[in-house]
């Protein structure tokens, strides 16, 4: 009997079963390299139009994360995705070079040796580190399979970036944008350094909370009188409530809200009975805290009654002036609030309105300067149990508890900061009117005009009208951070980044920052790089006949401090875009994590707004960050963090990006090893489902064989139609970023339409029928184009697999699928019909009855295989006429030997398995009526001797 089964078409192909992606891929890297894949896509959409993605740049400071992973990946997804919709989508990586972060792995590295070095060196040792690290993580986003111009990177530490970066510094200037002042700010004590608002983070932090009397003072104890008559001749306090003991050294005034109604309460004390001053809601809130009963009031006043009367200092021989501030609320505290301008934002601003001293006592590590009485030399958080022990001696303690809150912390160190008044560079966003032309390419000069707008509502309106935020609270978040924030203090108290171009006058100490000065710095770096302000003469930066304002003087020493670094990464459009010929200003996309609100993309908007006049993007999309499977915040101390690496070199890159497609990145995302396995999983099914559709085609001429559409068997066309949607979906959710819809969508599509029933019921034809038949080639047809849509669609997620699928493709044109681009839309139409997907879901209804049914008797070994048996359905009116329609293509869809329908005579559809009569063909294990005797085709039916004569004879 001849080996029927060496007669069958069976599958066969060099993609392997295995992806054993952690030696693939490394291969497939090297293969795109030694092409110049990335210049061959920009070759290929040259002339297209354009969609710049610009690189967010990340610290040259370390090996990468999963945060920084997830951040490139995201952005593959986009350029990618982009790229293959027909876009030239160039991609430049950046590298954020300046700044606190490697300063201080340098000086760790440095040890005693950093105190040695002049600072043009310490710097050198700065560019060095970076350098080794540009490398390091260049390699790591390479092996990730993201693409992109990794010959030619921007770098922040390049001259032209530094004289980019002061160029960009001189359009404030020229506005008169910028401005040196003592005010406070965020200070680090450990980092010795002014922080801007994107460099504090909040965490959980217990502070001291104390309660506080000031006495009234003498000499005004008439004029209270005469505006409380009900208080003349008492003795008169105010209690004030602050969790910033060290900072009572600084008091130099008590705020009220003006509009607030005050009780004076009498409380026994131990120098006899005192009119307390309190907010009047919170007076039995205060009462209870400290022990004290707080009866009825004995007088009532606003607080404007009491605005400018003297307290008198619970430490020093010093009054404490009575002021007003809107910002005094009744959400904690007595409702009259301890202010010392030299520590915080809202007490700056009274002080100013009061002309009060901006007095702040602290030296740059947080030590009190050795002026302040009590606590000279002592470190200020050291110092709130001293104040808190001299505030008790003098019987001005009230009550003390520990109050835990949210409070700043540096972002680098992690350590609480301060509120500290300094000299600063600062820029407006308000007051001043910006002088851009809003409506040009490139913004010009214009003469000051009062309809233009400042700085912060410039950047308001842009929020509003210029940008497409995703997801859209994005809106509401920087919105409410540009509207609320300070001044953008620009100074730093560092060493490593690019310092600003001012010089102070020798004879008067006046502080100077020209358009000229900063332009001659800028044509400095763009020869030598911001070194040379360290380095150079100074005669070089100085502008020809310079001359102090205040005094006349003509000899000057430059300052020593640098600029933000979110200036430097916000300067970042100015740079780049306008220098690389690939890519255009502004950028169609920002893509960062969410904190960037208040950082990147806000330091951009602001920069955008000052230089041209517009923002330097029109879509933000931003991504959450990560979270262990039971929710927990992923930190090295609980121990449950996973590096990108062990993720590669366990399951391959292509896993690790599957994983953020599947996931909802615009929330916080849980991964753990049990997510991930769930995730192989996923990834398993889809590459063994295209497997097997690219394995049936080893034989397939797409020009040659195709079957057209009209000629095609229902079952393919019902397919194609199903996989048409789909591509359509898929490539909306491309359009709209939506990455989790795709995994799921193609995941769904490979599990159920795919693997679960078409692969399934086709094997009859691909295996058996003849390999040139019409039939068989109609199948093939639907898997050419399924596998070839499928291949491009899934290319931007999973590039490496994508493109191994690609060259097992039969008759593809270009040498790798990231040249191609997405399924036409046209095409994917004509495959739409509605009608026909419509019955064909019906039959698949019935099918899945049949199975349900089959699946029993097979577990009960009644019978083996499902052609064994015969399915009898029972079915009303208008389900047996589709039955009846379509009763040749009833065996195929049941995987059965024989189908019999007939009428239910009820409104349900039955089905009834037997055992199928006849004899098993030897060829197809189909039970038929009869098989060949004859010696050559023995065993075989009909269908199996035409299939046979068709490879004899054709």
């Amino acid at each position: 009997m001849p080996e029927w089964k060496d007669t069958v078409n069976l599958p066969r192909t060099d993609f392997p079963m295995k992806a054993n992606l952690q030696a693939a891929e490394p291969e497939w890297l090297a293969r795109w390299q030694a092409m110049d894949l990335y210049g061959k896509i920009a070759e290929n959409r040259r002339g297209a139009p354009k969609f710049v993605l610009h690189d967010g740049p990340p610290y040259a400071n370390g090996q990468i994360h999963l945060g920084t992973a997830l951040n490139k990946i995201l952005k593959d997804f986009v350029v990618k995705s982009r790229s293959m919709a027909g876009f030239d989508a160039p991609y430049v990586p950046g590298y954020d070079c300046h700044g606190l972060p490697i300063e201080l792995r340098v000086e760790r590295e440095l040890g005693p040796k950093r105190r040695e070095m002049a600072m043009a060196d310490f710097r050198r040792a700065c560019r060095a580190y970076a350098e080794r690290f540009i490398g390091v993580m260049t390699e790591e986003f390479k092996r990730l399979g993201v693409f992109g111009d990794w010959d030619h990177p921007y770098v922040t530490m390049n001259f032209r970036y530094q004289a980019a970066i002061a160029r960009a510094l001189g359009r404030f200037v020229e506005q008169g944008l910028v401005y040196k002042g003592k005010k406070p700010v965020h200070w680090c004590i450990h980092c010795r350094t002014a922080l801007a608002e994107a460099e504090v983070e909040y965490g959980d932090h217990a502070s001291p909370s104390i309660y506080v009397e000031f006495p009234l003072a003498d000499d005004s104890a008439g004029e209270l009188a005469s505006r409380v008559p009900a208080l003349a001749g008492r003795t008169v306090s105010v209690l004030i409530w602050t969790t910033t003991p060290w900072t009572i050294p600084s008091n130099l005034a008590v705020a009220f809200h003006p509009e607030l109604q005050y009780g004076a309460y009498s409380v026994e004390t131990a120098d006899g009975a005192k009119a307390v001053i309190v907010a009047e809601p919170l007076a039995s809130r205060v009462g209870e805290a400290v022990g004290r009963p707080f009866g009825e009031p004995i007088a009532r006043m606003a607080g404007a009654a009491l605005e400018r009367l003297r307290f008198r200092h619970p430490l020093y021989d010093r009054d404490s002036l009575a002021v007003l501030g809107d910002y005094v609320t009744l959400e904690a505290g007595t409702g009259a609030v301890h202010t010392a301008p030299g520590h915080g934002a809202d007490d700056f601003n009274t002080g100013v309105r009061y002309g009060l001293e901006i007095y702040a006592p602290v030296g740059p590590s947080g030590h009190f300067l050795d002026t302040v009485g009590l606590f000279a030399g002592q470190r200020v958080f050291d110092a709130n149990p001293n104040v808190e022990r001299a505030l008790k001696e003098r019987g001005r303690l009230w009550h003390r508890e520990t109050f835990s809150h949210q409070y700043p912390h540096c972002w680098r160190c992690h350590n609480p900061v301060i509120f500290l008044a300094t000299n600063q560079w600062f820029i407006r966003l308000d007051e001043v009117r910006l002088k851009v032309d809003t409506t040009s390419e490139r913004s010009i000069h214009l003469q000051a005009d009062p309809t233009n707008p400042t700085l912060r509502q410039a950047a308001l309106a842009a929020i509003d009208n210029d940008v497409k935020w995703i997801p859209a609270w994005g809106r509401d978040r920087i919105y409410n951070m540009v509207a609320s924030r300070p001044d953008w203090c620009i100074s730093r108290q560092r060493a490593w980044g690019v310092p600003i171009p001012a010089v102070d006058c020798t004879a008067c100490g006046e502080a100077l920052l020209t358009p000229a000065l900063v332009e001659r710095a800028a044509a400095v770096f763009d020869t030598y790089g911001a070194d040379a302000w360290y380095e150079r003469p100074i005669e070089e930066f100085l502008p020809e006949g310079l001359t102090c304002p205040s005094c006349g003087g003509r000899s000057f020493e430059r300052e020593r401090d640098i600029l933000d670094v979110w200036f430097d990464s916000g300067s970042s459009h100015e740079a780049v875009l306008p220098f690389w010929p690939a890519l255009t200003w502004p950028a169609d996309m920002y893509l960062e994590g969410s904190d960037q609100h208040r950082g990147w993309f806000q330091s951009s908007l602001l920069v955008g707004l000052g230089t041209r006049g517009r923002p330097p993007y029109s879509q933000v999309l931003t991504h959450g960050f990560f979270i262990d499977e039971d929710g927990r915040k992923m930190s090295k101390s609980l121990g449950n963090t996973i590096d990108p690496q062990d993720i590669i070199k366990q399951s391959g890159a292509d896993v690790l990006r599957l994983w953020v497609a599947s996931v909802d990145y615009r929330e916080e995302m849980r991964i753990s090893k049990e997510i991930l396995s769930r995730v192989v999983e996923a990834y398993r099914k889809i590459r063994n489902t295209m497997r097997y559709l690219v394995a049936n085609l080893y034989d397939f001429d797409p020009a040659a064989d195709s079957v057209p559409l009209a000629r095609m068997e229902e079952v393919d066309r019902y397919l194609l139609a199903r996989y048409g949607d789909l591509a359509r979906r898929l490539v909306s959710a491309y359009d709209s970023y939506d990455y989790p819809t795709i995994f799921q969508a193609v995941n769904a599509f490979a599990t159920v339409d795919l693997s679960a029933l078409y692969n399934d019921i086709s094997k009859d034809r691909l295996y058996t029928f003849g390999a040139r038949s019409r039939e068989r080639r109609s199948a093939q047809t639907a898997m050419y184009v399924m596998a070839d849509g499928l291949t491009r669609l899934l290319a931007p997620l999973v590039p490496v697999t994508a493109d191994q699928l690609w060259t097992s493709l039969p008759h593809r044109k270009e040498a790798s699928v990231h040249m191609a681009r997405f399924p036409d839309s046209t095409e994917l139409l004509a495959f739409a019909d509605a009608e026909l997907v419509q019955r064909w879901d019906q039959l698949i209804a019935v099918r899945d009855l049949v199975l349900a049914k089959i699946e029993p008797l097979r577990k009960d070994k009644q019978i083996g295989s499902s052609l064994q048996a015969k399915a009898i359905v029972a079915a009303p009116a208008a389900m047996l006429a589709l039955l009846q329609r379509h009763a040749a293509d009833l065996p195929m869809l049941f995987i059965v030997s024989s189908v019999e329908v007939r009428s239910s005579g009820s409104d349900l559809t039955e089905v009834t398995i037997e055992r199928a009569g006849g004899v098993r063909c030897e060829r197809c294990w189909r039970y038929v009526h009869a098989v060949s005797s004859e010696p050559e085709l023995n065993g075989l039916c009909d269908r199996c001797q035409d299939a046979l004569a068709e490879t004899i004879h054709g």
